[in-house]
């Protein structure tokens, strides 16, 4: 039986990857071509997940800009030497090889992960989703806690950003991003982008969080 390009990739993915041939990598060739020697980016954004918010196009970032690692509601797991840990791994390799200047942790409004978590994990059926939440439960507790109003639209928007800042305040905890707080001056951030209005809210140091000016 005799393959054709429709049985190797899905034709959307086939007709992108055409465009981006065609198009894009014709007038970008010098820069992938000095990419190919090497990256040097800038920023690692921990970012969600979520196919509406992809970092590249909301900082405008060309290729080689952002080392990012995603996963669901844009977790930042808990300092635990050994195992298997994608986001600990992506975030070493940033910080110790790539020496990057930032790193971002990147949440969004209207996150399926955060209202997952807000529902009550118990009612989370599922083999690795909950397990991969339970981090998110005392920032759950935290925005419970700082809020009058518990119903669900208004506890998701609440623990979105409590997320993002207990995110942001576990990078901490590795020894390796400590050091390079000390050492070169590493920089820590949070920020929370809008999906309808492409609004976003970037964290002040003590937690809370201003929106962007669009405007210079």
């Amino acid at each position: 039986m005799i393959e054709t390009e429709s049985d190797l990739a899905p034709d959307t993915l086939t007709e992108g990857y055409r465009r981006f041939k065609s198009r894009r990598f014709p007038a970008e060739h010098d820069l992938y071509e000095q990419l190919s020697k090497g990256q040097q980016p800038h920023t690692l954004v921990i970012a969600c997940s979520d196919s509406r918010v992809d970092p590249a196009v909301i900082f405008d970032c060309a290729p080689g800009e952002l080392f990012v690692v995603r996963n669901v509601a844009n977790l930042t797991p808990e300092y635990c030497p050994g195992g298997v840990h994608g986001v600990s791994a992506a975030l070493e390799y940033a910080v110790k090889v790539l020496k990057v200047r930032s790193v971002v942790v990147l949440g969004h409004r209207e996150c399926g992960g955060v209202r997952a978590c807000a529902h009550g994990l118990d009612e989370a059926h599922s083999e690795f989703l909950g397990p991969w939440l339970e981090v998110m439960v005392p920032a759950r507790e935290e925005a419970i806690a700082g809020i009058n109003d518990v119903r669900e639209a208004r506890l998701c928007e609440r623990l979105e950003l409590v997320s993002i800042h207990r995110s942001v305040e576990r990078l901490k905890d590795f020894p390796f991003v400590a050091e390079a707080i000390k050492g070169y001056g590493l920089e820590l951030h949070g920020a929370r982008f809008g999906i309808a209005t492409g609004e976003l809210e970037w964290m002040r140091p003590d937690g809370s969080f201003e929106t962007l000016s669009d405007r210079r």
